[in-house]
């Protein structure tokens, strides 16, 4: 990237995806954490999958590591490296 203004274009794609995973990843948890809990105290007991109700696997087990996965493909597809570093203008000597 040798131009300050496309290392912004850059910079600026790059927070608006880290921004919108963390927004995606707070509504799955949101969601998964009160859509599937249980209404009241007075129900019975929930279903378990592997010793967890619904809502607790969704929200703390299966979450964490599919948004673990999606921000690993983030850093593999969508970041780019590039230096920081202000490159001096090429002069036409």
């Amino acid at each position: 990237m040798k131009t300050l203004s496309a290392r912004y274009r850059q910079a600026h794609k790059e927070a608006k995806w880290a921004v919108g995973l963390a927004l995606a990843y707070f509504a799955w948890w949101y969601f998964s954490a009160y859509a599937f809990a249980p209404a009241g105290i007075d129900e019975a007991l929930p279903t378990l999958y592997w010793g967890f109700p619904l809502w607790f696997l969704l929200a703390c087990i299966i979450g964490p590591i599919l948004f673990t996965v999606l921000c690993g493909l983030m850093v593999k597809y969508i970041y780019r490296d590039m230096s920081l570093e202000i490159e001096p203008e090429a002069s036409d000597e």
